[in-house]
């Protein structure tokens, strides 16, 4: 997404970690595809010459080629959009692509056995659990919670005094949507990196 430029400076200024998880078959040559967030923001798919710069630095995950509902399409239709989408990224980016997000979070036992088959070390739903690690199952590796979740901080702290050392959080840039919600984004991002307990990762770092 465009506003994935933003999002990556935020996160730059405060030497904040995060994974952009990208849909291999929605982008073009040039910036396409709008659509209307909550039927007010309209959002657009960044071309493919600006994901690399967008991107440098960040760890890049797999999100299937077309963001179809993984348990309803054909597993095999299912395969090819998890492989071509891993394969995909990984010639263009020209590194190893090791983590997958379920499209709308939705997966079963089949949908997450390709997506480990696949040679992904991890799934990410879009279910909380805290403590979110260690997953009971690495293929469904549930985080703590959605970033504007109202218990976010409660989360945080239920996290650090879990022991297990690791607070996994998500959300998406589009829904960013006003200037005071872009203030209060910097600003959570900006308690956390101050927290003398937190060291930012990659997530893959967790599984291997």
């Amino acid at each position: 997404m465009v506003d994935d430029i933003r999002l990556a400076d935020v996160l730059r200024t405060h030497g904040a970690r995060a994974t952009f998880n990208l849909n291999s078959g929605h982008h073009e040559n040039a910036r396409s595809r709008p659509w209307k967030y909550k039927g007010e923001k309209e959002v657009w798919r960044l071309a493919l010459g600006e994901l690399r710069e967008a991107y440098q630095g960040f760890t890049i995950a797999n999100h299937s080629v077309s963001h179809p509902w993984p348990t309803r399409i054909p597993l095999e239709t299912w395969r090819s959009e998890v492989l071509d989408g891993r394969k995909w990224l990984q010639d263009f980016f020209g590194a190893p692509v090791l983590g997958f997000a379920y499209p709308f979070g939705d997966f079963n036992e089949a949908t997450a056995d390709v997506v480990r088959e696949a040679g992904h070390v991890y799934g990410r739903t879009v279910r909380n659990a805290t403590p979110c690690y260690p997953p009971a199952d690495p293929a469904a590796f549930h985080p703590d919670c959605h970033f504007r979740a109202a218990d976010f901080w409660e989360r945080h702290a239920a996290a650090k005094a879990s022991g297990t050392g690791v607070f996994y959080f998500w959300g998406h840039s589009y829904e960013l949507i006003t200037e005071a919600d872009w203030q209060a984004f910097e600003a959570q991002i900006a308690r956390l990196s101050a927290d003398a307990d937190t060291v930012w990762t990659e997530l893959p770092e967790l599984f291997v």
